[in-house]
């Protein structure tokens, strides 16, 4: 039998991470600071080398990079890493353009990771520096929420970025919330078990769902001939089958990686820290556990499954998904876009976000969607909802949440299916109705609302007369 045949499928290598993942956590729970931080580098780059084998050197020369950068300027260090990062990524993904091996899966999926620790980490210091600067200035404590302590040595960096919680899968988590990962003063004293079961309990039933939809459902018989024979309405609901067994993967999937960092006790906060996805505490708490009652694990959620399928605009859905990626976008992308407008901002982020992913054209064409979606239902909430009573309201909202989901099904094919043209191909054979869709309410918005606006200003002139 080659080595072909005995080659261990990606999926399964992933999910042994993740089982993995929950018990070890618990263990490290008994380690000392500096203990746990060597024990979760080596088994992190143990994991790293064992899945990329050579190509695990690409995520050191990124550290490497990084950490140079941060040492030889902490001023332009953000914007630096930014582009030392990004332009690695697309070096990363033409490698062998240049005669190199193409990376694992598993190497673009630590680069990914990465990628958001190191341009994070970069922020992180400068604010560091530039806290330390007021603080002497100003003879007072600095007031920001999870700064930094002293800037990190080379030995740290490599700590955070190959820490074995969230290597391949994520969630993303900033510097800090490592940092206090460390120093918890008396980890076993907070929640594990409980919290760990709670975010379990869904997972075999998303598991379950992936499969059988999957199987009755695949995507590449959308790529087939046999395909475009059957009617409109049986192409249109294999979009919303598709982005189904999206979903239920991806849940399934980030679920269990939010376990093992429950269990290791990783992005534990007290409830009255306010803790956001990605960013950690918003507000002043008590890092002694005696002192605290409730804790909660808010920092490294990464998906809200109810409410991404549940809540009714298209720019909530993007805030209940992949939630720490998107307090990443928001904190470091979203306020630098060279435009003002909300809609540029939001294509720049989307565009960004696109990059990060990969160089596929599938993702461009999906992400890119987005903007002239929330532009559409942002017009129709102005036009039609604003007037409307509270049945009329709720009435509105029913359809708006259809038109949301059936959304991102539509821009889900081009994620998955990635290639140009099988997207459009697929888009096609549904009439593009999404884009119809969403530009027929730009237009009636824009109609209704002049009309508004030309009754406003006549009642005034029929008084005068």
């Amino acid at each position: 039998m080659s080595a072909r045949e005995t080659k261990i499928p990606d999926e399964a290598v992933y999910l042994g991470y993740l089982v993995a993942s929950i018990p070890v956590g618990f263990l490290f729970r008994y380690l000392s600071p500096p203990v746990k931080q060597g024990a979760a580098l080596l088994l992190g780059l143990s994991v790293t080398v064992a899945t990329c084998n050579i190509h695990a050197l690409h995520s050191l020369v990124t550290v490497i990079g990084t950490w140079i950068i941060i040492k030889s300027s902490w001023r332009h260090a953000p914007a630096l890493c930014l582009s030392w990062t990004f332009l690695y990524l697309l070096f990363f993904r033409l490698v062998d353009s240049f005669g190199l091996p193409k990376p694992s899966s598993f190497a673009n999926a630590i680069q990914l990771i990465l990628t958001l620790k190191l341009v994070s980490l970069a922020n992180e210091v400068k604010s560091f520096h530039v806290e330390k600067k007021q603080e002497v200035s100003s003879f007072s404590k600095s007031p920001v929420i999870g700064g930094l302590s002293q800037e990190p040595s080379v030995y740290d960096i490599l700590s955070y970025s190959y820490c074995y919680l969230g290597l391949m899968t994520g969630p993303f988590f900033r510097f800090q919330t490592y940092v206090d990962w460390l120093k918890q003063p008396s980890p076993l004293s907070l929640p594990g078990w409980t919290p760990c079961l709670q975010r379990l309990k869904l997972v075999p039933v998303y598991g379950a769902l992936f499969l059988a939809v999957n199987s009755l459902f695949p995507l590449n018989y959308v790529r087939t001939d046999e395909f475009l024979d059957h009617n409109f309405f049986f192409r249109f609901f294999y979009m919303v089958a598709v982005f189904f067994v999206f979903r239920m993967r991806f849940y399934a999937a980030w679920c269990g990686a939010e376990a093992g960092f429950i269990s290791a006790g990783l992005g534990c906060y007290p409830e009255k820290a306010l803790s956001k996805p990605g960013g950690g505490p918003t507000v002043n708490y008590s890092p002694d556990p005696s002192a605290e009652k409730n804790y909660d694990f808010r920092t490294i959620q990464n998906i809200d499954c109810y409410n991404t399928d549940f809540c009714v605009k298209v720019r909530h859905g993007m805030r209940y998904w992949n939630m720490t990626v998107q307090w990443w976008l928001h904190h470091y992308i979203y306020p630098n876009a060279p435009f003002r407008a909300y809609t540029l901002r939001a294509g720049w982020t989307m565009f960004i976000s696109a990059y990060w992913h990969g160089l596929h054209p599938g993702y461009y064409l999906s992400f890119l969607t987005i903007p002239l979606c929330i532009a559409a239902e942002s017009s129709m909430e102005v036009a039609v909802r604003s007037r409307l009573g509270p049945g009329g309201q709720k009435a509105f909202d029913w359809v708006h949440w259809f038109l949301k989901m059936r959304a991102y099904d539509y821009m889900c094919m081009g994620f998955v299916l990635l290639k140009a043209s099988d997207t459009i191909a697929y888009w096609t054979s549904i009439y593009f109705i999404m884009h119809v869709v969403a530009l027929c309410c730009i237009i009636a918005g824009k109609v209704l609302k002049g009309g508004k606006r030309e009754q406003k200003v006549e009642k005034p002139a029929q008084k005068t007369d």
